[in-house]
């Protein structure tokens, strides 16, 4: 802490040398303070009120060479610097790890090692180690405040970077790649993460290690049964905001995520990179007894009772608890009500690639297909 105090000492000085003050303003020394004429905050060196105006003044006279970013600052503008040259010149002495600034450094040891979090939430009473990361909380817990809007979906954010990093859901952007795997990302923090391996966050119940502590966090309530989200037309509790948020989409019927190849939309991301599995044959799904793929997981795990013979499944309306309201006809399961319906609506969105005849089912599909490889070995 010492260390730190004297560095920043140095910092201020130096700033002091750059500014050139005039023979008025030098005959000022003798003052014990100097007042903002804007804000009124006092200063005890006029080199700090000079500093201190550019926050009102939005000046930054000081401009780094490589990216043309400027800076109120001289010693941010060197801190900045280190981006560019890699250099972290500031050592974790009890895990070794490097970083270019020296409150990284600090909020490192207090995060990692000591646990310390000093900003606390005087609403809920989070605790933080950081404390933008107490203001950004109370903005996006408490006030609800999302000011940032994604163009393509409409979803809001309460920061704009995490914006940013959402758009890439969209594009499919992973602009962070790992240089010994060849992994990509599409947040460098993942990046960083994947790189270190490191999971200092530890859950005390189960002893399961996260490499974030939000993930920590959200991961206790499994063990809590902890739902601190609920939805405001229904009354129904998450776990996590992410699955509200889903969910909201159940009443508003609103469907962001769309196929680029056929069109159709859907309300979750995940169902879409399902749907798209239809289109390229994907099935990364395999059982290991068998061999056989399946495009989806839980398809997976409904044919592995086949192996068990376990029949967890039980009805306790009817044996066909799903009907048709067109026909009245009933089902046994979802999936095959919703493949019945397409006799009503017409609807075929199975397309064989090599004459273009259209199906209702997949199974169709590829039945069909087999009329094209038989004559490929006739002939």
């Amino acid at each position: 802490m010492e260390n730190e105090l004297r560095r920043s000492e140095v910092e201020c000085k130096r700033e002091s040398e750059e500014i050139d003050f005039s023979d008025e303003e030098k005959n000022e020394k003798g003052k014990t303070s100097f007042d903002c004429d804007i804000c009124g905050k006092s200063f005890s060196w006029k080199a700090k009120l000079v500093i201190h105006e550019r926050t009102h003044t939005g000046e930054k006279p000081y401009h780094c060479e490589i990216c043309d970013k400027s800076f109120s600052q001289n010693n941010s503008l060197t801190k900045h610097k280190h981006v560019h040259t890699g250099e972290k010149p500031y050592h974790c002495e009890i895990c070794g790890k490097s970083f270019s600034q020296s409150e990284h450094l600090t909020r490192h040891k207090s995060c990692v090692h000591t646990g310390g979090k000093p900003y606390h939430c005087d609403i809920c009473g989070k605790s933080f180690s950081r404390s933008e990361n107490l203001t950004r909380h109370k903005s996006c817990v408490h006030t609800g405040e999302k000011p940032y809007h994604c163009e393509i979906c409409g979803e809001s954010f309460s920061q704009n970077d995490h914006l940013t990093n959402h758009k890439r859901v969209h594009t499919g952007e992973k602009p962070y790649h790992c240089e010994i795997c060849g992994k990509s990302f599409s947040r460098n923090e993942s990046l960083t993460r994947h790189k270190s391996g490191e999971k200092p966050y530890h859950c005390e119940i189960c002893g399961k290690s996260f490499s974030r502590n939000e993930s920590l966090t959200r991961h206790r309530r499994v063990h809590t049964g902890e739902k601190p989200y609920h939805c405001e037309i229904c009354g129904k509790f998450f776990s996590e905001n992410g699955t509200l948020t889903k969910h909201k989409r159940v009443h508003t019927g609103e469907e962001p995520y769309h196929c680029e190849i056929c069109g159709k939309s859907f309300s979750r991301n995940d169902h879409l990179t399902m749907h798209r599995r239809v289109h390229t044959g994907e099935k990364p799904y395999h059982c290991e007894i068998c061999g056989k793929s399946f495009s989806r997981n839980d398809t997976l795990t409904k044919h592995k009772c086949v192996h068990t013979g376990e029949k967890p499944y039980h009805c306790d309306i009817s044996e066909k608890p799903y009907h048709c309201d067109i026909c009245c006809k009933s089902f046994s399961t979802w999936s095959a009500l919703f493949k019945h319906k397409y006799i009503h609506t017409g609807e075929k969105p199975y397309h064989c690639e090599i004459c273009g005849k259209s199906f209702s089912r997949n199974d169709h599909l590829t039945k069909h297909k087999h009329v094209h490889t038989d004559r490929e070995h006739i002939s």
